[in-house]
């Protein structure tokens, strides 16, 4: 599903439960200097990510200043960001002249502890090439680094490395928990939900949805602060030739947290002419 740009006044464009992406949550909270903002949701843990500007986090009383290094857009530095465990309060407070921030959540039950996430810390991957029209890097907020200290969340930053080209290619699918006949899981149930920024930002591009191979999808045009949440089927998505791709990504699993991509079988033989695709794959598990 596709969610145009919209004012959505510091309120969830995923809430929880939501009827087609219940694993997932999403809101976007922008603030001017000194303003806050309080939030808590039961039954998800959360990660508040700053697309631009600096804000203070506190966090059931553990404080984590200044997080967030950007100024103009996400292509300015890397990212950073704050866990905040299953239904914790949480008072943001924005410390530059305006922010932009992200807060990406996953259902979980358990309450684990909160900790900041520095651009220090990130687990970054970069894979793709120009001649394959797939080269991309991707900064991983949450990355597998985290996994004894979160419970089902997966939150990473997609960039698609010059101009034009195409990212989750070849198309893959997680929409299920699936096992083959020896047992091992080949597939894992992730709701996803991604936000899309481009640059210039009146860029543009294309996000496919194939629900079973062989068969035709849907595609929707996404342009700078498109939401698509993809609840099941392969999606790769493209942006257009003279234009860069970020997108804001969270996974959020059913019963564990290592992700398991099924890659279509019409398409599967590209993971071998992707130069550092399965290293892609292995940061995402």
């Amino acid at each position: 599903m596709h969610i145009a740009p919209f004012d959505n006044q510091n309120k969830p464009i995923v809430d929880a439960e939501d009827g087609l992406v219940p694993l997932n949550y999403f809101n976007i909270i922008k603030l001017t200097k000194g303003e806050t903002f309080e939030y808590a949701v039961p039954g998800y843990e959360t990660c508040v990510a700053p697309a631009t500007g600096t804000v203070d986090v506190e966090v059931d009383g553990a404080s984590y200043p200044d997080i967030g290094l950007r100024t103009a857009d996400v292509w300015d530095a890397d990212p950073e960001g704050v866990y905040v465990p299953t239904g914790a309060k949480v008072r943001i407070t924005c410390k530059t002249d305006a922010t932009e921030t992200f807060i990406a959540g996953a259902k979980y039950d358990k309450v684990l502890e909160p900790f900041d996430v520095r651009a220090a810390d990130l687990d970054i991957v970069q894979y793709g090439s120009d001649e394959t029209k797939t080269h991309r890097k991707i900064k991983h907020i949450l990355g597998t680094k985290y996994h004894d200290t979160v419970g089902r969340l997966l939150v990473s930053e997609l960039f698609t490395v010059g101009e034009g080209g195409w990212s989750g290619f070849p198309s893959h699918k997680h929409d299920t928990d699936r096992h083959d006949d020896t047992g091992e899981m080949i597939e894992t149930r992730h709701d996803e939900t991604y936000n899309f920024r481009f640059k210039p930002n009146y860029g543009s591009g294309l996000q496919m949805l194939q629900r079973e191979d062989g068969k035709s999808g849907d595609a929707y045009h996404i342009v700078d602060g498109s939401t698509v949440c993809i609840d099941k089927g392969y999606h790769p998505c493209a942006v257009l030739p003279g234009y860069q791709m970020y997108y804001f990504t969270i996974l959020g699993g059913l019963s564990q947290r290592s992700l398991k991509q099924y890659f279509q079988p019409t398409h599967e033989a590209q993971l071998h002419t992707i130069p550092g695709i399965m290293d892609m794959v292995a940061k995402f598990k």
